[in-house]
């Protein structure tokens, strides 16, 4: 199908169409690897709920998602793609990774279990700091979610910038959504129930994306 300017179509949208089917592949592929990051949302609603730092432990978690989805997007992927045999490696290890990920994630929906959010005692600016740079970067998962999935596939995009924006922007309503919401959200994440239902939404997405993947 040929999209010409006589048939109806300006310049601009379909120069837009990339950007907005980038940002919007960016948006719900980093939506569903960021909400199965167990420990790192505990520790945020924790905050939200305690009222201790909650926005500068969101912004902290948000900035380390967008620092490391860059850096493999415009780093990281590149190097790869250098290496014809490194980018299949990546390419098909990844596509393990997520079928893994999807898997282990249709069992803890068959086997639902609400979020705990331990207590602890008040703590000072500057420890609650290190302690959400430990929790947001020490997780090797963290780096395989964003490194390496979120940069191999962005890198692909047919705009990486708008794909690392949607990304960015899926880390960025997350964790300030559950620090805003923290009083709502609290009893029904200790609801199994409701982790059923994001589980199932995990798979599907990790299954897609591994399609995604999979078909390059």
């Amino acid at each position: 199908m040929n999209l010409s300017v006589d048939a109806g179509f300006a310049p601009d949208a379909i120069a837009a169409a990339p950007l907005g089917d980038s940002l919007l592949q960016g948006l719900v592929i980093g939506a569903g690897l960021i909400v199965a990051i167990g420990a790192q949302n505990a520790f945020v609603l924790r905050q939200g709920l305690r009222r201790e730092y909650a926005l500068r432990v969101a912004a902290i978690c948000a900035l380390c998602d967008l620092a490391l989805i860059a850096l493999g997007v415009a780093g990281f992927a590149p190097l790869l793609a250098a290496n014809p045999l490194l980018m299949q490696l990546a390419r098909w290890g990844g596509v393990v990774w997520l079928c893994w990920q999807a898997w282990l994630a249709l069992g803890r929906a068959r086997r639902p279990q609400g979020l705990r959010v331990a207590s602890g005692a008040a703590a000072s600016a500057r420890s609650k700091e290190i302690a959400t740079l430990g929790i947001a970067l020490v997780n090797p998962h963290v780096y395989l979610d964003t490194l390496v999935m979120l940069g191999l596939i962005g890198s692909q995009q047919a705009s990486p910038p708008a794909f690392v924006v949607g990304a960015a922007l899926a880390s960025l309503l997350w964790f300030f959504g559950l620090v805003g919401l923290a009083q709502w959200l609290a009893p029904r994440l200790r609801d199994p129930r409701w982790w059923r239902g994001i589980d199932l939404g995990v798979a599907l997405v990790m299954l897609w994306v591994a399609l995604h993947l999979a078909l390059g």
